[in-house]
């Protein structure tokens, strides 16, 4: 016989566990009981918060996973110390990789409503913050609706949960989805205002913000609607912003592109006093950023004239004569840019030109390439200016400029001597330019070559530049430039032919080189034949006359026979019908 004796359990008093081992405390995290959870996520924090080392001995002890069922656990405190957990080691690579398997941005989201306490908004903004590093997880944020209770929390009166929030809205705005959205869901007010923060950090990372959403056009709109150009100035005119003036001045040259902008400025006297806040910093950051705000702006007509009129070309001529070679780079983008104002194209000869010669000297690779950039658009269609790179002692540095390491360098050297060469008396002036035009015709860059066949071309009417060219076996790499798959570059290197083909010896050397056969194969193909091809096969042929006769099998009136003319047969690739007739002025 079975006697069951039914007994009632009497409850546990409680129990105070203390471990110094982690896996021990995650164990822990998987208590039905609340309080052990709400001590265990705290100690784990605590853990966590020590370094990366602890952070990445959580993950391999398998933490994440109970910490991330615990994110959304009934009981505030648990939920509290579970997020502060979560916001702690999303900072590792290795915990956001498996957070995002587990697709928690949802339930941290979720966390960032208006009932939930400051502390869990901190650290759920702060975990958002870290994981909107990585491509994948901006679009789950911005997917998940996380934009707009991160926009709301930067009124937050926790400066924490502002900084976390506007970090985050930086990282998700680098997608153009999610700059649309912070226009339409009116983040900018609140932006604004946290450029009067009293925690610089917090300013830095709203300016960040602003330099990226002010790329589109209806921003910088909002932007001006809402006084945000004297927010921006406000910052500029405060010395102890200094920190904060390189990245205002990003978005100041954003805004700049637009006319409005430029006008308002201009009125107000805001481009005054941005010109000369350029002109006396002495900080090479914010040198830089000036000119490049400027080289931004006068990509519109309407802004080269606002900036010609403000005398804007003795602010870049001051920043060329700086120290710091990113300002001095950042000056010459902006005269190329200004180039297309014809005044201010002119303005520059006296005092700009002259500088920029003497970059072209500069051992720092990107002044110089700027530097020839400049001098190409000045000189380009001005003579005058093209006269003043002569009386600046300009041709010895372009000349050496030609063997640059950066192809742009390169080429804009080429076409500075081009443009120089259209003056006869400028062009006879200048030595030595065939010589080192052999080496960029035989770079792998188009652009390269397309100039230096130009380059070529316009020296080579000269018989001494031809006779130059010939000595320095720079012929071979001109002709192989004919099999140029690029038009421009064959094109140019047709007319290159042409014009060196001007007299017997080259004309001669270049049927050697293969030219001709090159030429002829041009001229029967529709799609590779150009309006410098066909001049160029006559111009040989007119000038070798005895090639001439064995492949037409006649020679034309205007030919005329001197000393060295010889008939060595017909050319069997080529026949001549009987009755086609020849004739010719023989010259004794």
């Amino acid at each position: 016989q079975v006697v069951n004796i039914s007994r009632e359990v009497p409850p546990f008093d409680p129990l105070s566990i203390e471990s110094k081992k982690a896996a021990t405390v995650v164990l822990m995290l998987n208590s039905p009981e609340e309080e052990v959870l709400a001590k265990a996520c705290d100690a784990i924090y605590k853990f966590a918060s020590k370094g990366d080392e602890n952070k990445v001995t959580l993950l391999s002890l398998g933490a994440v996973e109970p910490l991330f069922k615990l994110v959304s656990h009934e009981d505030p405190l648990v939920r509290r110390n579970a997020i502060m957990v979560f916001g702690i080691m999303a900072s590792n690579n290795d915990v956001r990789k498996l957070l995002r398997e587990l697709d928690v941005t949802n339930s941290v989201i979720a966390r960032l409503a208006p009932e939930e306490d400051i502390v869990v908004h901190e650290f759920a903004s702060l975990c958002l913050a870290h994981m909107a590093v990585e491509y994948t997880s901006k679009v789950q944020i911005f997917e998940q609706g996380g934009l707009e209770p991160l926009i709301r929390l930067l009124s937050s009166p926790d400066p924490d949960v502002k900084k976390n929030s506007v970090e985050c809205i930086y990282h998700l705005v680098q997608d153009f989805q999610s700059r649309a959205a912070v226009r339409e869901l009116n983040a900018i007010p609140a932006l604004l205002e946290l450029l009067k923060s009293e925690y610089p950090v917090v300013q830095l990372l709203a300016l960040k913000t602003f330099g990226i959403i002010s790329n589109d056009r209806e921003t910088r709109i909002i932007l001006r609607e809402n006084q945000g150009l004297d927010h921006l100035f406000k910052i500029l005119e405060t010395k102890e912003f200094n920190d904060l003036h390189v990245e205002a001045l990003a978005v100041v040259a954003n805004c700049l592109e637009d006319v409005d902008t430029m006008q308002l400025l201009q009125q107000t006297g805001g481009l005054k006093k941005l010109l000369s806040f350029a002109e006396m910093s002495t900080i090479p950051d914010i040198q830089k950023n000036a000119a490049k705000a400027i080289t931004k702006a006068a990509y519109d007509p309407e802004n080269r004239k606002i900036l010609h009129e403000e005398e804007i070309e003795k602010c870049l001529i001051t920043l060329l004569g700086t120290d710091s070679d990113g300002a001095k780079a950042a000056a010459s983008q902006a005269i190329s840019a200004m180039c297309e104002n014809l005044a201010s194209k002119d303005a520059f000869r006296i005092q700009g030109i002259p500088q920029l010669v003497q970059l072209l000297s500069s051992e720092n690779e990107e002044v110089k390439e700027a530097a020839a950039i400049a001098l190409a658009n000045l000189t380009t269609a001005s003579p005058n200016n093209a006269s003043a790179v002569a009386e600046a002692e300009g041709i010895e540095p372009l000349i050496n400029v030609l063997s640059a390491k950066r192809d742009g360098t390169v080429a804009n050297a080429a076409t500075v001597l081009t443009n120089m060469a259209t003056q006869e008396p400028l062009r006879l002036s200048i030595h030595g330019v065939m010589n080192a035009i052999v080496e960029p015709l035989q770079s792998t860059n188009s652009l390269v070559q397309s100039k230096a066949t130009l380059t070529v071309a316009a020296f080579g009417c000269d018989a001494d530049a031809r006779t130059e060219l010939r000595n320095a076996s720079g012929l071979e790499p001109l002709v192989k430039l004919l099999h140029s798959k690029n038009d421009e570059v064959r094109r140019n290197a047709c007319w290159a032919v042409m014009v060196c083909a001007s007299d017997e010896l080259t004309a001669v050397e270049l049927c050697r080189l293969g030219a001709l056969d090159i030429l002829e194969e041009i001229n029967l193909s529709t799609g590779r034949k150009n309006n410098f091809s066909e001049g160029a096969l006559d111009k040989l042929l007119d000038n070798n006359l005895s090639q001439k006769y064995s492949q037409m099998g006649y020679l034309s009136s205007s030919n005329i026979i001197t000393d060295g003319f010889y008939d060595y047969g017909q050319n069997i690739t080529r026949f001549r019908h009987p009755c086609d007739s020849w004739s010719a002025s023989v010259q004794f």
